[in-house]
């Protein structure tokens, strides 16, 4: 292994959605413990339910953060928003990243599409550049002595 292949085997994670919702997270945690300890009439019942609704608001900006595209030695796990994946080098045929898709989209050889949110438009030039890495890494794993 060059140290090409270890760059292009880092993992694909976004820059920007992770930034923003990990300063959501911490802003909706922070005011609500704010909103609990100051607000005058809150039963207990109703901090418990405010502090539920923040912390279910934190996880889910916790995944937005945490999505992401991992190669391994067999294929890539896929951690999408809510579920996570792992498709060998062989199932995946292309990678498309087209103009108006939000994130990197990968044909898979049973005919399915599987997003992959670890690269994401958002990210401008970035995204591209990691969309070319993946694309690169597909070709390089999924290639055999039969490819025409």
């Amino acid at each position: 292994m060059t140290p090409d292949d270890d760059r292009l085997d880092a993992p694909f994670r976004p820059r920007l959605a992770r930034a923003v919702t990990l300063g959501v997270a911490v802003a909706v945690l922070a005011l609500t413990v704010l909103l609990v300890a100051v607000m005058p009439g809150l039963s207990p019942l109703d901090q418990v339910a405010f502090v539920l609704f923040a912390l279910a608001i934190a996880w889910f900006c916790w995944r937005q953060a945490s999505v992401s595209a991992v190669p391994d030695a067999t294929g890539l796990r896929v951690r999408n928003l809510l579920v996570t994946t792992h498709v060998t080098w062989a199932q995946i045929v292309s990678v498309r990243f087209g103009q108006g898709r939000p994130w990197v989209q990968l044909d898979l050889a049973d005919g399915d599409t599987l997003a992959v949110m670890g690269v994401q438009r958002a990210d401008g030039e970035r995204a591209e550049r990691e969309a070319r890495r993946l694309a690169t890494l597909v070709a390089r794993r999924s290639a055999t002595t039969a490819d025409d």
